[in-house]
């Protein structure tokens, strides 16, 4: 994914014979893919996608792919859209995006490193910090997770590295 764009699936398939296409929704749930409307698929703006879920899948329509031939051309690419789509949070509401490459520094202002991804438990996120040696935090505010702050560039947690 390139820094200018945000990667939220992968054209997968053709569905049927007028340009529909099926879509490998990286969003949760998958079907949160379908509120944008503009999409960048392999370098190209497309404008007023329709979209949505249907069965166990997204399908979308591209205005100007209006046959099977021109879908299994976008088959394989992913599929993007500007960050200037995604909707503003409140203060206290980030983006998984937003925190990668974050230092992390515990309440004895020791640095742990920096976040290099997040992951889903099902109980709560956890942050993936590389530094010294990979550490996993849970995302649990306010006991583990004490403070945010993008401006900084930094995220203060109560918790201590493994000796």
């Amino acid at each position: 994914m390139s820094g200018d764009i945000i990667t939220l699936g992968k054209v997968v398939g053709h569905f049927g014979v007028q340009g529909w296409v099926k879509v490998f929704s990286y969003t949760q749930p998958m079907e949160n893919i379908t509120v944008y409307r503009d999409w960048i698929v392999g370098g190209q703006l497309y404008k007023g996608i329709k979209s949505k879920k249907h069965g166990k899948t997204v399908v979308a329509y591209f205005k100007g792919v209006d046959n099977r031939s021109k879908a299994e051309a976008l088959i394989g690419l992913e599929v993007a859209i500007a960050p200037t789509q995604l909707k503003a949070l409140p203060n206290d509401e980030y983006y998984w995006r937003d925190l990668v490459g974050l230092k992390v520094i515990n309440k004895g202002g020791e640095e742990l490193g920096v976040v290099d991804s997040l992951f889903e438990t099902g109980a709560n996120d956890v942050l993936v910090v590389k530094g010294v040696a990979e550490v996993l935090i849970p995302f649990v505010e306010p006991e583990t997770i004490q403070s945010v702050s993008l401006t900084e560039g930094v995220i203060r947690v109560d918790w201590q590295e493994a000796e």
